[in-house]
């Protein structure tokens, strides 16, 4: 079912390699010695705001120029980052902030009190945790130059952890005059405090960003951990290029025009193992988890019945071969949270194979009577491609009357805001993934969500879990999380609030004289990373 292009691509490589780089990669090969570092693979940058947009690209902008009052270290824990110390009043509704020494802005000006304030209610705006803070806080306020307060109407014991957290947008700090903006307007200006500076006369839109290490940056004290401790900057720029072009990126990669590959096709990870110079890593090991959505609110999937079925039909192995084939970086998923609320609750109905007998039986028991069952098929991304064709070719052999609807992403996206039936432009089954980060947070990812009409597509409902759900913002502990999340996991199998087809995860390619870099999710911090000399 897979369409290969590697014999393809790797003739076109080896026959041209150096005439495919553009020529901005190419006229740049004089700055690309040790202290520069060449990074491709990217699309061009959507914005410059990290608030205002959840791409990816513009967090991993925000996380260069920009810093955090917290941040997680590589056990995922929130440990201090621009905060000196705070603490938290007996009654656990006040918590005090006082900012550490040496911050300061791109501009020459210090960072202050004011700013923080006025950066957490922006991003309060648009993001999930943010929105639960505000739901709780009275106020917060400055109380003097270095020094903050939240105020809460009832203790939110998730506090820190929210504010430490990367789901997209990430709390960045600004200053107080971009972040006086509502959100919905964009910041046009690059000035933060982080440990490079954005290089406006260098910028190249649609070829190139440039990112200096900011000399005036006090790192704290403790070693680099995660996206905690000390932000040290090894090299003295950091130069992104938009290389999007698959096979002019992996040419580039080994011609030396570029250090580091963001995004390598499947196809070609042979071609980068064979190469002595790369190396491909895996920087996110908790890589993405895939998801199948199924419409709550129209026939077939409006019964359980019918939706334990797909639980039992699914075959995560042949699924993850049809889709990825690569048995290197592929494997079954059992739980519906990332880590660290992963667990092997109610986890009985897995069988490697599936079980198409006990899917076709539920059906049957579902009244299923033959009806049109509608997949939303994505063209423009391959690997999903793959897994809607393999998926209806699944339900028609256990005798469901499948029919793929083909259409790019940006048509999917339209249709599946559609509640109506599927005679009405709507459906039934629509595939996409999520990070195994973000699943780990079901106070802010929208799919581990079972809130009816006010849940994300597909509208889930079970009352008993989102009774659940709504108790760990109160949990103070990692383990009363945990264990919260047990009981949610052990509802959500039995109504089936959706179904995971496996798990991916995706190496970058780079040189190896790139060494140090980050291991986490969501971002990709340009700090820490070191590169030989030639």
């Amino acid at each position: 079912m897979i369409i290969s292009r590697r014999n393809l691509i790797k003739t076109a490589v080896a026959a041209g390699a150096a005439l495919s780089i553009p020529s901005v990669v190419r006229a740049q090969t004089a700055s690309n010695g040790a202290r520069t570092v060449h990074m491709g693979g990217f699309t061009d940058l959507p914005g410059f705001d990290p608030i205002s947009s959840t791409a990816n690209q513009v967090a991993d902008h925000g996380m260069a120029i920009y810093d955090t009052l917290f941040a997680l270290d590589s056990k995922f824990m929130p440990q201090p980052q621009m905060v000196g110390k705070w603490d938290v009043s007996a009654d656990k509704k006040t918590y005090t902030f006082e900012l550490r020494d040496g911050l300061g802005w791109h501009d020459g000006t210090p960072v202050t009190a004011a700013d923080c304030v006025a950066s957490i209610r922006r991003w309060a705006e648009v993001n999930a945790g943010g929105q639960l803070i505000m739901a709780r806080t009275s106020d917060i306020s400055k109380k003097d130059d270095k020094t903050f307060t939240i105020a809460l109407k009832e203790p939110l014991g998730v506090l820190i952890d929210l504010l430490a957290d990367v789901a997209l947008p990430i709390p960045f700090i600004m200053r107080e005059k971009d972040a006086s903006r509502p959100a919905s307007e964009q910041v046009t200006t690059k000035i933060g405090s982080g440990p490079f500076k954005f290089n406006e006369a260098l910028a190249r839109p649609g070829a190139s960003y440039t990112y200096d290490r900011n000399e005036e940056y006090v790192p704290r004290k403790e070693p680099s951990d995660g996206l905690a401790g000390g932000k040290i900057v090894k090299v003295d720029r950091v130069i992104r290029d938009t290389v999007a072009d698959q096979q002019t990126a992996v040419a580039a990669l080994q011609a030396g025009e570029i250090d580091y590959y963001d995004n390598p096709p499947v196809d070609l990870y042979p071609l980068i193992e064979n190469d002595s110079n790369l190396q491909l890593e895996v920087l996110d090991e908790g890589g993405q988890d895939l998801v199948l959505r199924m419409n709550f609110l129209q026939p077939p999937f409006d019964n359980v019945k019918a939706r334990q079925a797909m639980l039992h039909l699914i075959d995560q192995e042949a699924v993850l071969r049809a889709a990825f084939g690569n048995a290197k970086y592929i494997s079954p998923v059992t739980t519906i949270f990332g880590q660290p609320l992963s667990n092997d609750e109610n986890t009985g109905w897995y069988k490697k194979g599936g079980d198409p007998e006990r899917a076709k039986q539920l059906f049957q028991e579902a009244g299923y009577a033959g009806e049109k069952i509608i997949i939303l098929e994505q063209t423009d991304w391959p690997e999903g491609d793959n897994i809607a064709q393999f998926l209806a070719a699944s339900l028609r052999k256990i005798g469901i009357n499948a029919e793929l609807a083909p259409m790019a992403w940006a048509a999917l996206t339209a249709r599946r805001r559609n509640k109506g039936p599927v005679e009405s432009g709507g459906w039934n089954i629509f595939i996409t993934y999520d990070s195994d980060y973000s699943l780990g947070n079901p106070l802010t990812d929208s799919i581990p969500v079972a809130s009816g009409d006010k849940a994300w597509y597909g509208w889930p409902k079970n009352d008993e879990y989102e009774a659940l759900r709504a108790k760990l913002a109160d949990a103070e502990t990692l383990d009363e999380r945990k264990a919260l999340a047990r009981k949610m996991q052990g509802i959500w199998w039995d109504f089936v609030g959706d179904l995971r087809l496996g798990r991916f995860v995706s190496p970058i390619a780079h040189r190896k004289a790139l060494t140090s870099l980050i291991h986490m999710p969501q971002v990709l911090p340009m700090w820490n990373m070191q590169k030989a000399s030639a």
